[in-house]
């Protein structure tokens, strides 16, 4: 160790050619366990380090991720988009290192690391594990820390065969006992998520959850209201069961591969198993249309319930599912994956009544739809428990969170866990992930895709921080992503602030361009202290001024809005406070009206302008470095450069085809 090196102290024991730092980042942080293994403590403060006592300093280790399959031991596994935050141990004597690699044991393998410390690089030990000793040890829990989960599934299996046809053994029994369980979905995922990391759940307490009346649609048959309606909304159903059982089959055959793509704990687990779901479904179409009609020809709702058809879309989807076909599908995404480091989201909306889905539009044009009644019955056909691995919600813009019945926008968001409570996880951290989330859903469901919002989690350091867009940045933004498009008389407009699509009324008015939220996805407590980590609660900036349309590549927004996050930091745009407090923003929101109902050309100075600020952003979104390849960033910014002009020149040349 260099003498003008910081971490030297007069106090400490003389270095030797055979000491050496180890990185510890499992049970080996407390330091009377430490000190019970090696003889030797730890302090963090230079003025204590002494003969019994070593210098500690906090460190990360890049390119690893922490799991605990046993939950019991910690142990270090490869994952390029994580880190394992611990403690750098220095000058530890060769003595006590040979007593920690006895207290390590067999499947542990020391190896030397570089982590990164505030006062730069160390390179040091550290006990890591190989994904094959992980694989050979814990199987399937290798890289899932659900052996609690696990064994309360376990648990709800065991009350489903309990209560389902108990003692029979026929399939038709077992294929009952799927559609059940899968109408028991959401009170299954309640369960999981708030006993998460939790002690024991009793016999008693886990029969009151589960005990529910089966779901029927019985009811709707003497409603003249609902009748017509009822076939569509089966389809739905069918349709539904389907891609949730080929993601089961996903998180079956492929458990350890789809973990292994995941970035952390954090984010939504099903993400990559639901793309590659929606890839199998979304490619067999013919095949689904034939299981679809031939269950409704064979089975009159008149004489069958809900669970006749969901018990037959799971038989059915065995018949779509080819492991072949499905990894694949895997590895095409594993090939395509642009992981990076700040959380990202995204809420589809559809709907057959385009903005008129919600009141008070909806009385003022007199629109109707003929094939879902607005979704009115979604929740009778349970579509709110079938559908919830991609968040599926009726939203009316009311800001109710029950399920009864409302017509509205059929709205799905990959990572909501929970619309009462506001829980939910990240969809990914890849904008290519992200992207085709929102291609494969909005290609599923046959309603009309309508508007996108997306969500970017936000720093620590921002919160609190944020400036309010400049209306030349916000131009831009609505050229690349607010439906810019031809209206009568051939002039373009920008259909989303055209239509009044983002604004509102309440206590005067506002645009709803982006909005900052809290969100949690942690119900459970610290493993270390009787509260939530810190990182269960996160800010996020969402993005509503977006519309969705079924061929549109949406990466390069996202990676727009990304950067400008990470280097201007923006913030709510524009509430009715902003409004009300600043003269400068009404002069420009009013200036904002009037250029998207006419725009003119965006001059190349702000075009400029806007692309360099994105890019500062992209360079330096993983602590002052990118968190994406170089050639990844660079085809970004040139396709969105190339949108802007092309902007320019549809309004420069109504009806003349754009060429770059």
């Amino acid at each position: 160790m260099d003498a003008s090196d910081p971490r030297t102290d007069a106090a400490a024991p003389p270095s030797g050619p055979q000491t050496c730092n180890l990185f510890i980042y499992g049970s080996l942080r407390d330091v009377h366990v430490f000190q019970s293994v090696c003889g030797l403590g730890f302090t963090l403060s230079r003025s204590r380090v002494d003969e019994h006592r070593l210098l500690a300093e906090p460190a990360f280790l890049s390119g690893y991720r922490r799991v605990t399959p046993d939950n019991v031991y910690y142990y270090a596994v490869r994952n390029e988009s994580s880190r394992i935050e611990g403690l750098v141990i220095h000058r530890l004597p060769p003595a006590a290192l040979k007593q920690i690699d006895w207290y390590e044991g067999k499947r542990y393998k020391r190896e030397t690391v570089t982590v990164n410390t505030a006062s730069g690089p160390v390179e040091c030990q550290a006990y890591l594990a190989s994904v094959e000793t992980m694989t050979r040890h814990f199987g399937d829990r290798f890289h899932v820390n659900l052996i609690h989960e696990l064994w309360l599934r376990k648990r709800i299996e065991k009350f489903i065969r309990k209560h389902t046809r108990p003692g029979e053994h026929t399939a038709d029994a077992e294929l009952e006992r799927r559609a059940e369980r899968m109408l028991l979905a959401t009170t299954e995922r309640d369960l999981v998520i708030s006993h998460y990391r939790s002690d024991a759940v009793s016999d008693y307490y886990l029969e009151h959850e589960l005990q529910r009346p089966r779901p029927s649609i019985r009811h709707l048959l003497d409603d003249p209201g609902a009748r017509p309606y009822v076939e569509n909304y089966l389809v739905l159903v069918v349709r539904q069961v389907l891609l949730n059982e080929l993601d089961e089959q996903m998180q079956s055959h492929f458990r350890f591969e789809i973990e292994r793509l995941l970035p952390s704990e954090r984010y939504f687990k099903r993400s990559i198993s639901l793309l590659a779901a929606l890839l199998i479904i979304n490619s067999s179409t013919a095949n689904v249309r034939l299981i679809v009609e031939k269950c409704l020809a064979t089975m009159p709702y008149e004489k069958h319930d809900l669970i006749d058809y969901v018990k037959y879309a799971i038989a059915a989807a065995d018949s779509l599912f080819d492991p072949r076909v499905a990894r694949a599908g895997l590895e095409r995404i594993a090939s395509h994956l642009q992981g990076g480091l700040i959380p990202l989201g995204a809420e589809i909306e559809l709907s057959n009544l385009g903005r008129a889905a919600v009141e008070p539009a909806r009385s003022a044009f007199k629109v109707f739809d003929p094939v879902y009644n607005g979704f009115k019955y979604f929740a009778d056909f349970c579509m709110d428990i079938l559908s919830w691995k991609l968040g599926g919600y009726i939203d009316d813009h009311s800001g109710a969170t029950d399920m009864a019945r409302r017509s509205g926008f059929l709205e799905f968001a990959p990572g909501r866990l929970s619309i009462a409570g506001e829980l939910s996880r990240p969809a990914t951290a890849d904008p290519w992930v992200l992207n085709q989330l929102v291609h494969e859903i909005t290609k599923f469901y046959d309603v009309r895709p309508h508007s996108l919002h997306l969500s970017f989690q936000m720093f620590k350091r921002q919160v609190g921080k944020q400036e309010t867009l400049p209306l030349s940045f916000v131009k831009c933004l609505l050229a690349l992503g607010g439906g810019p498009e031809v209206r009568y008389g051939g002039r373009l407009w920008v259909s989303r602030m055209g239509n009044d699509e983002i604004k509102q009324y309440g206590y005067g008015e506002e645009l709803v361009f982006a909005r900052t939220s809290r969100r949690k996805w942690f119900l459970g407590n610290d493993e270390f202290a009787d509260r939530p980590p810190v990182q269960a609660i996160a800010s996020v900036h969402q993005y509503k001024f977006i519309r969705l349309e079924r061929r549109a590549n949406y990466e390069p927004l996202i990676l727009c809005l990304k950067g400008l996050q990470v280097a201007f930091n923006p913030g709510d745009y524009v509430s009715a406070e902003q409004l009300r407090a600043s003269s400068r923003l009404r002069k420009e929101y009013n200036e904002l009206k009037a250029w998207a109902n006419d725009p003119t050309p965006i001059a190349p100075q702000t075009i400029s302008r806007f692309m360099k600020v994105v890019k500062e952003g992209l360079m330096t979104e993983r602590h002052r470095r990118p968190a994406h390849k170089l050639h990844y960033i660079e085809w970004a910014l040139s396709a969105a450069d190339i949108q802007l002009r092309m902007f320019n020149q549809r309004v420069t040349n109504p009806g003349v085809e754009p060429s770059v």
